[in-house]
């Protein structure tokens, strides 16, 4: 694992670790799975902390040679040949898989560190003995256009830039399939034009988004720029050759669907009484497939044994026959991927690995082998500017994880001359050293008057706390540079009470930092380091 001390004792190392614990928004399930596993066993198949599970994981995937051979094929006219589709094609040989929906200019920064960690793990199990390639599962099916059509950049200036696409065509469309007329991409230029690498990455951009290119086209031809040097394979699921593969998985899923709504039902309630949540909303009457027609992604509800297609009935036997159209839910597509692939370990997000939880009795359902669920890599990567400012004012990266008004508070502490700071403090034990005692004698003579000399005490260090809260708000007032710093701060590494890595792409840091930062980040990837990374850049 990562080597050194946390951030908390260590505030601007070359390379540290950060527990999600100290992270916001951290649910109870994500940081038991990275931290006490065995409070969640019993909702995954494996630990993915013990090499043995990744070992385990690989027997038991029993591939065909026929489904093998048309998965190589299928995925040959999607990426062209390659030594990874060589070596996927031999017996024996897994897949590492992770995936994303296609969001503008790359989406979040994250997509780029889960392909890292697949292709770090490919890696890591194949020198270990055994054999795997990474696949990068492009989420083109997904319809919600509203959760891709934007994304974030940092300026130049390090403002805060939403760029944003439309489309005429978006009823129930699968994004994948949505051509755009237009990417901003000369908007883009503008708000990057100054920074060392911009001129490299308009180019990979303005060569990815090219008008009228659908959004899964775009996105897939950027990775593939950014992430050249790396061995990865991409799967778009709307491919036709895919989606033959997937039909008798389907057409089995309709068959026993009843049964994975009872599975899913319980399992949910099995979470909730456990103290964790059920990331996917699920009810008797959902329904854990879509149906593909006319270029469209349709919605299904279960009614008793049939399903609705609007005003149409579909018994099971029908919605079977057409297996070849279907598509998943989220619940349900892990489980049709790891059909389509032989998939030793599957690398996600706290949300993913969540449904996952969900998830896990499908596969028993079906009788299909689970996989090793693996917690994607996270970063926050902090650039010069940013590193100055948390030495000059004794911050940690945890300290900046609050509100602009909070990581304000935190330098204005620091602001206060230190003569009156130690006053102020000094101020404060002494009267609290003094307010013990008398509350101490007071008590011995009068338990009554001992809780009215109890809360005395506490109005009394509430008045001093004031003051020490308006002495460093009138700090920051008289010192306009701090107050542009806290803001410069909050929004590198903060932005919108958002981590980083979860609102931004990658675009402006490569800008700033070189198309290479991918390198760093791939050697920044510790599989067996369960914490958030923090990278000096």
């Amino acid at each position: 694992g990562l080597i050194g001390r946390t951030l908390e004792s260590a505030p601007c190392m070359a390379s540290g670790c950060l527990r999600h614990t100290d992270l916001p928004h951290t649910s109870r399930l994500f940081a038991d799975f990275v931290y006490h596993f065995d409070r969640v066993s019993r909702f995954y198949a494996h630990n993915p902390l013990d090499f043995h599970s990744f070992e385990r994981a690989a027997a038991h995937i029993d591939f065909p040679a026929d489904r093998r051979r048309a998965l190589v094929a299928a995925l040959q006219a999607q990426n062209g040949p390659s030594a990874e589709l060589a070596r996927l094609a031999e017996p024996g040989t897994v897949t590492v898989v992770t995936g994303q929906q296609v969001g503008l200019f790359s989406g979040p920064c994250y997509t780029i560190y889960k392909a890292l960690t697949a292709a770090k793990l490919a890696a890591t199990l194949t020198e270990r003995g055994i054999p795997a390639v990474a696949v990068f599962w492009l989420a083109t099916e997904d319809h919600d256009f509203a959760e891709v059509n934007h994304a974030f950049t940092l300026s130049a200036g390090h403002q805060l830039v939403r760029h944003e696409v439309s489309s005429p065509a978006v009823d129930h469309t699968p994004v994948g399939d949505l051509t755009i007329p237009g990417y901003p991409v000369e908007e883009l230029a503008a708000e990057l034009d100054g920074l060392p690498y911009a001129a490299d990455v308009i180019e990979a951009v303005r060569a990815s988004y090219q008008p009228g290119a659908t959004l899964g086209q775009a996105f897939r031809a950027l990775l593939q720029r950014l992430l050249g040097g790396y061995p990865l394979l991409y799967l778009d699921p709307l491919h036709p050759a895919i989606r033959q593969i997937a039909a008798p998985l389907l057409s089995r899923a309709v068959e026993h669907s009843a049964a994975m709504s009872e599975r899913l039902l319980a399992r949910n309630a099995e979470l909730v009484e456990a103290g964790y949540h059920a990331q996917v909303h699920f009810e008797p009457k959902t329904s854990l497939f879509f149906l593909l027609q006319d270029g469209r992604r349709l919605s299904l509800h279960r009614d008793g044994d049939d399903y609705l297609l609007g005003d149409t009935r579909l018994t099971p036997a029908q919605l079977a026959a057409q297996g070849a159209s279907l598509s998943p839910n989220a619940l349900l597509r892990p489980v049709m991927q790891d059909y389509l692939l032989p998939t030793v370990a599957q690398v996600g997000g706290p949300a993913e690995l969540a449904y996952l939880a969900q998830s896990e009795v499908l596969y028993d359902v079906l009788g299909r082998p689970a996989p090793v669920i693996v917690p994607r890599s996270g970063f926050t990567l902090i650039d010069s500017r940013a590193a100055k400012l948390l030495r000059r004012y004794s911050l940690s990266v945890k300290d900046c994880l609050d509100s602009l008004d909070g990581l304000s508070a935190h330098i204005a502490q620091r602001l206060v001359p230190a003569g009156l700071a130690r006053s102020l403090a000094n101020s404060r034990e002494m009267t609290a050293a003094l307010f013990d005692r008398l509350v101490h004698e007071v008590a011995a003579f009068d338990e009554t008057l001992g809780a009215a000399a109890a809360k005395s005490r506490a109005k009394v260090l509430y008045q001093i706390g004031k003051i020490e809260a308006k002495t460093a708000r009138q700090a920051l007032r008289h010192n306009d540079r701090a107050a542009t710093e806290a803001a410069y701060l909050f929004h590198a590494l903060y932005p919108e009470k958002h981590l980083q890595e979860r609102l931004y792409t990658i675009l402006p840091f490569l800008a700033r930092h070189g198309l290479d930062l991918t390198q760093r980040l791939y050697q920044e990837t510790h599989i067996d380091c369960p914490d958030h990374i923090v990278v000096e850049v």
